[in-house]
This record gives C-alpha cells, sequence and structure tokens, in this order.
C-alpha cells in the first residue's frame, strides 16, 4: 500500500478515513493553537509529545508511548481494528510520519501520510474547519511490535553492518552544533542522510524513484540492511517514510542520539565522514 495519500485523492474518497492533525513545532508555538485556527473538517488533534510519545528520560526526548495511551488516542476518534487513518501536518510530513510510524508500529494497518499536509489540502481546494469533532468510542487495541525498531546495541551493529543512516542537519551530525541534546557527533559508522533532501519545496516527497537514487547514493540501495535515527525519534520516522516510498523497509531507532548519549560508554563520532 502506498504509505501517502495526496489531497485530490482524500478530497474524493467516498469512505471518508478517520484523519487526524499532527502539526507540531519543535521550537514552538505548540501545534494545538494552530489546529484551532483551522484544519481539515473532521479532524483530531493528536500531541506529539504527549500522545505520540513517552514522558522524556533514560529512553530520550521522545521514547516509544505506552499502548494504553495509543490505544485511548485511537479510540476517542472511533478507530477500529479495520479503520482506515490519515495524518498530516502543517509542514513537510515530519510529525505526521511520527504518527504514520507510532500507529503501525500498534497495529494500525491502514494508515497513510497527506503528501504536502494541510497546506496541499488547501491548494486542491479542501475546505478548513475551526469545529473540534466529539469523541467517539472506538474499538482498537493497541499491540506494539508490529514493525521492527532498533534499540542501542541493534543501531550500533547495523551501522557496523549495514546502512544506518542520520535524518539530522549536516552540522549536526558533524558535531559542530547541538541545539537540543547535551553531547554534539553521531553514531560511529552512521551515514548523514538530513530528511530536508526527501521533499520538495512544497513539502511534497519526492517521487519514489528519486528518492532510491537519493538512497542508493548512500549506500541504501535495498541489497542490505538499512536502518534511521535523528536526534529523538521523530525525523528518523520521515526517513523511514521515504524508504518506503523507495521499497526499503527500515527500523528506526526510536531513542535515537537522545538515548545514545544516555550511556557514556556509548562511543561518539564527530565529523562529516
Amino acid at each position: 500500500m502506498n504509505p501517502l495519500i495526496s489531497a485530490e485523492s482524500l478530497l474524493s474518497a467516498t469512505d471518508r478515513p478517520v484523519v487526524f492533525d499532527v502539526t507540531w513545532n519543535l521550537a514552538g508555538p505548540p501545534g494545538r493553537e494552530a489546529y484551532d485556527a483551522g484544519h481539515v473538517p473532521g479532524a483530531y488533534f493528536v500531541d506529539l509529545d504527549s500522545e505520540l510519545a513517552g514522558p522524556p528520560g533514560a529512553g530520550g526526548r521522545h521514547p516509544l508511548p505506552s499502548a494504553t495511551t495509543v490505544e485511548a488516542t485511537l479510540r476517542r476518534a472511533g478507530v477500529g481494528p479495520d479503520t482506515a487513518v490519515v495524518v498530516y501536518d502543517a509542514a513537510n510530513s515530519t510529525a505526521a510520519a511520527r504518527a504514520w510510524w507510532i500507529f503501525r508500529y500498534f497495529g494500525v494497518r491502514d494508515v497513510r501520510v497527506l503528501d504536502g499536509g494541510f497546506a496541499a489540502w488547501q491548494a486542491a481546494g479542501g475546505e478548513v474547519s475551526t469545529a473540534v469533532p466529539p469523541d467517539a468510542a472506538g474499538a482498537f487495541v493497541a499491540q506494539p511490535g508490529q514493525v521492527p525498531m532498533l534499540d542501542a546495541d541493534g543501531a550500533a551493529a547495523l551501522a557496523a553492518s549495514g546502512v544506518l543512516l542520520d535524518a539530522r542537519a549536516p552540522e549536526r551530525y558533524a558535531g559542530e552544533v547541538e541545539p537540543m541534546d547535551g553531547v554534539a557527533g553521531h553514531i560511529p559508522g552512521a551515514v548523514n542522510a538530513p530528511t530536508t533532501a526527501n521533499v520538495s519545496a512544497d513539502g511534497r516527497f519526492l517521487s519514489a524513484d528519486d528518492l532510491r537514487k537519493r538512497f542508493a547514493a548512500l549506500g541504501a540501495d535495498g541489497s542490505g540492511e538499512v536502518g534511521a535515527y535523528c536526534g529523538s525519534g521523530v525525523t528518523a520516522a520521515h526517513e523511514a517514510l521515504a524508504l518506503e516510498i523507495a521499497g526499503i523497509e527500515a527500523p528506526v531507532y526510536v531513542g535515537s542520539w537522545s538515548d545514545w548519549i544516555t550511556d557514556p560508554s556509548r562511543p561518539v563520532a564527530t565529523g562529516k565522514d
């Protein structure tokens, strides 16, 4: 199944999926403010920090949420075992990709990302609403582990034997700057692949062919194992989504760099090579 859906396809859908607005800004303002100002009609807001992540701590800044948290989020939107789900955000699908990955990990079988997000919806002539849909009573049962995931040991092993993609900006990968975490650098052996290169200027993903070429140039041509990490497991999901579009399955190191550095015995590399 194509993990993306176009705004035009969503507009013309006869069986309307449950839609989630995952607008989120790492440095603020809160995504809820943008949602309240206008969203896809019928969309439910989901908060990345509290519903798509657990409390910050030893597992990193955005560790896995609990199954009960995800289950409650989906149930209040009326999601059941076979419900189709669409997720979007206001920008380039970074936050939406996190929802796509989390929902799949906990067992949602049909979840797609609105390519180009809310801007694409508006550009296609979609209506904008400020109404908040009422809570529903879905029957979804969260079952963790439905897609592969990496921990720190798995990420280290993959960096040595396969291709571990670091989705952060080049200067963070190189250890030149680190605005979010207490230690700068990257996992030794990881290859830098900033997620900004996965999308075009309008926030839509590159074609499958272009993404395949991009990842093949980085050594991820589908012939061996590939994985992704970032600062806290958000943009890593965006990388995994781009890889999925390219036809490559890639587990995500959910704790990512913010988890890696919690153990001082783990090695740190710097520089662009």
